[in-house]
C-alpha cells in the first residue's frame, strides 16, 4: 500500500496525557468527515476542524510507495537524541485510520517506535497501536468506543454524554474548541469539568508555545 502524507515533523506532543513528550508527528492526508475544502464545510459531518489535511505539500509531506519507505522517513526525523526515553510517533490526520495498516505498524515497531493515534473513532483502530486517542464528533457513529484517551472538543451540541460516558477509556479529557469564540469555549469546558469530576481539562499547549 502507498501512503499520502500531508506533513511530518519532530515536535513536542501538544495535547492530552502525553503533552510535552518528544514525538515525530505524522499527519495523513484525507478525512471521512470533511473534504478539507471550505466550500464543503457547512455540510460536513465535522464543521469545526482547524487543520489543513488536503494534499501532500506540507513540510515533510509526500507520497510513500510502501511501509518501509515511510517508516524510514519517520525514523530520520527522530534522529539520534540523547540516551533514554522511547521513540514516539503520533499519527493523525484528517482521519489516520483511512491509511494506517498492519504493514506500517509492523515497520514502525521494527524501528522501535511506540505508536499513538488520534482518530475520530468512526473506523476501528487496528492491532498494534499503543495509545488510542478518540475525539468524537457530534452526529457521527463512533465504533472505536475504547482506548487510552477520550478527548472531547467542547462545546459540541448534539453529543450524547450518557452514551459517551458508557464507553471504556482510561482517561477522560475535555478540550475547548478553538476559533472565534475560544474564550467562551474555555469557560464552558471549565464549567464542564467542575460539574463532572471524571473529566479533566486539556489545552492545546503547542499553540500556547508557538509549536506546530
Amino acid at each position: 500500500m502507498s501512503y499520502a502524507v500531508k506533513e511530518m515533523f519532530l515536535t513536542l506532543q501538544g495535547e492530552g496525557l502525553q503533552a510535552g513528550m518528544r514525538a515525530v508527528f505524522l499527519r495523513f492526508a484525507g478525512c471521512n468527515l470533511w473534504s478539507g475544502r471550505e466550500e464543503d464545510r457547512a455540510t460536513a459531518d465535522c464543521t469545526f476542524c482547524d487543520t489543513d489535511f488536503v494534499g501532500v505539500d506540507g513540510d515533510g509531506g509526500g507520497r510513500f510507495a510502501d511501509a518501509d519507505a515511510l517508516a524510514d522517513r519517520i525514523l530520520s526525523f527522530w534522529g539520534e537524541p540523547g540516551a533514554g526515553g522511547e521513540k514516539l510517533v503520533v499519527i493523525t490526520g484528517g482521519e489516520p485510520m483511512l491509511q494506517l495498516d498492519a504493514d506500517l505498524v509492523a515497520a514502525l515497531k521494527t524501528r522501535g517506535f511506540r505508536i499513538a493515534i488520534e482518530t475520530n473513532g468512526t473506523i476501528p483502530v487496528i492491532a498494534g497501536v499503543d495509545w488510542i486517542c478518540v475525539s468524537p464528533k457530534a452526529g457521527t457513529k463512533v465504533v472505536q468506543c475504547s482506548g487510552d484517551e477520550l478527548k472531547m472538543v467542547w462545546p459540541q451540541p448534539g453529543l450524547d454524554l450518557a452514551e459517551i460516558e458508557g464507553w471504556d477509556f482510561r482517561h477522560w479529557l475535555v478540550q475547548p474548541m478553538d476559533g472565534v469564540d475560544a474564550r467562551a469555549a474555555q469557560e464552558a469546558a471549565i464549567r464542564f469539568v467542575l460539574d463532572r469530576p471524571r473529566w479533566r481539562l486539556s489545552l492545546q499547549t503547542h499553540k500556547l508555545l508557538g509549536l506546530r
